[in-house]
């Protein structure tokens, strides 16, 4: 059975100020960053840069840290994009579990327009990727599946777009939506 994914709570923006989102995006940039580095470069003391980042932590915002590895320097040379298609949702938890215990499947994702899921695969060469479609074309319910091999990656990177999400623009948002609910 697919585990399924369910937050404690739901976290809202306006919980982060201007520091929080700083810590974010210099931990972004270097995952490593010591602690110390960090209070001074937002201006706070250790204890307090500590306690900030507990709280995002325990917000679930950081899901990890994790090294990135350059996939073609260890042999995986194919990177393909493969739309799926399922039948119906009484199939999706059988092609979850398939997905997640196939280690060349970087990412997953549920879609709309053509096809149901969408998933990134790595593998070493087209016969890898090939023997790993066929896995996938076994899992009941598939309709069919569309694979699109990438033939050089001019953009990738892992990091969000924090730099427009201060306090003050969610307190906009949060503005309009209420003039929107008054209409």
């Amino acid at each position: 059975m697919c585990p399924l994914r369910i937050f404690k709570r739901i976290f809202k923006l306006s919980e982060l100020d201007e520091i929080d989102l700083q810590i974010l995006r210099i931990l972004q940039q270097d995952g490593r960053e010591k602690l110390n580095a960090i209070a001074e470069e937002v201006s706070l003391s250790l204890p307090s840069v500590r306690d900030r980042l507990k709280k995002i932590e325990n917000q679930g915002l950081i899901t990890g840290y994790h090294a990135l590895i350059d996939h073609k320097k260890i042999g995986l040379d194919i990177t393909a994009f493969v739309r799926i298609n399922i039948r119906g949702s009484a199939y999706y938890e059988s092609l979850i579990e398939l997905i997640e215990n196939l280690e060349e499947v970087q990412e997953l994702h549920s879609i709309t327009g053509d096809g149901s899921h969408l998933i990134k695969v790595r593998t070493k060469n087209t016969s890898t990727l090939e023997n790993l479609l066929s896995k996938i074309q076994k899992c009941p319910g598939l309709e069919y599946t569309s694979t699109s091999i990438v033939l050089s990656t001019l953009k990738e990177s892992p990091k969000l777009p924090l730099h427009n999400l201060s306090q003050q623009d969610s307190k906009k948002s949060n503005e309009h939506g209420s003039k929107k609910d008054q209409s």
